[in-house]
C-alpha cells in the first residue's frame, strides 16, 4: 500500500466514525418534529410525492448516464482519482451556488424550481464520481449504488447507519437488492433539506441562503462520494 493510500485509510477511519455518530440534539428534535408532520399527511399524498420523486430521479439517472463520459481508467492512482474528483466537485459546487442564488432571489415560484434542478446537479455529480473511480454506470448495480451514496449523504441517524452498513458490505448486499425503498428515500431527503429550502423562499435573504445551502449540500455530497468510492477501491486492493 502506498503512503497516500495509507493516509486515505486513516482518513476513512475518521469518516466511518462520523457516519455512525449520533447527530446533534437540535437535529434529533427536528427529525422527531418532521416525523410527526409526515404522520399527519394523508397516505394518498405520500404516494403521489413518492411516485413523483421516484420518476424524477429515474429520469435524472437516465439523463446523467447518457451525458457522463465513461472514463474507466484502470491505470490511474487513487491520488489522481481523488484530485480529479476535487476538480469536478469545484465545478459542480459553483453551478449549484449559481442555481441556488438564482432561484432563491426569484421568490416562491423559482424557489420551488430549485428542488428538481439541485437534484439533477447532485445526481450528475455522482455519475461523474463513479466514472472517475472506474465504475461502469451502464450496470444497474452501479446506479443502485449511486442512490445509496445519495441516501447516505442525506439521511437521519438511523437510516444513515443502515445505509452505511450496506455500502460498507456492498459486494454481498448488492446480491439481495433489487430497488430502493422510494418512500423512505424521498422522506429522508425531504426532511434533511426542508428547513434550508423553506428559508430560501423568504424574500430578501433567499438568494444568500440558497447559494450558501447549495454550496454546503454539494460539499457534503462530495465528501460522501469520495469516501464511499475510496472505501470500495481499497477493499478491492486488499
Amino acid at each position: 500500500m502506498t503512503d497516500y493510500n495509507m493516509k486515505v485509510y486513516d482518513e476513512l477511519q475518521v469518516w466511518k466514525r462520523k457516519m455512525i455518530k449520533r447527530s446533534s440534539l437540535i437535529k434529533q428534535i427536528s427529525k422527531k418534529a418532521q416525523k410527526k408532520v409526515n404522520g399527519l399527511i394523508p397516505e394518498k399524498v405520500h404516494k403521489v410525492m413518492t411516485e413523483g420523486i421516484k420518476n424524477m430521479i429515474k429520469a435524472t439517472l437516465v439523463g446523467s448516464n447518457l451525458t457522463t463520459k465513461k472514463q474507466l481508467v484502470s491505470d490511474m492512482s487513487l491520488y489522481e482519482r481523488d484530485e480529479l474528483l476535487k476538480e469536478k466537485l469545484s465545478t459542480f459546487r459553483k453551478t449549484a451556488v449559481i442555481e441556488g442564488a438564482g432561484t432563491g432571489a426569484g421568490g416562491i415560484l423559482l424557489g420551488l424550481a430549485d428542488f428538481p434542478l439541485l437534484l439533477s446537479i447532485k445526481m450528475k455529480f455522482l455519475f461523474e464520481a463513479a466514472a472517475i473511480y472506474g465504475f461502469d454506470t451502464d450496470e444497474y448495480e452501479e446506479r443502485l449504488f449511486i442512490l445509496h451514496v445519495f441516501q447516505l449523504a442525506f439521511s437521519s441517524d438511523d437510516k444513515r447507519k443502515e445505509t452505511f452498513r450496506i455500502i460498507e458490505n456492498w459486494e454481498e448486499e448488492k446480491k439481495r437488492l433489487t430497488d430502493m425503498d422510494w418512500r423512505t428515500f424521498q422522506q429522508e431527503y425531504r426532511d434533511y433539506i426542508d428547513l434550508v429550502k423553506i428559508l430560501q423562499l423568504i424574500p430578501g435573504v433567499g438568494a444568500v441562503v440558497g447559494a450558501y445551502a447549495n454550496y454546503n449540500l454539494l460539499d457534503h455530497l462530495g465528501e460522501t462520494a469520495m469516501n464511499t468510492y475510496r472505501m470500495r477501491l481499497l477493499k478491492d486492493n486488499d
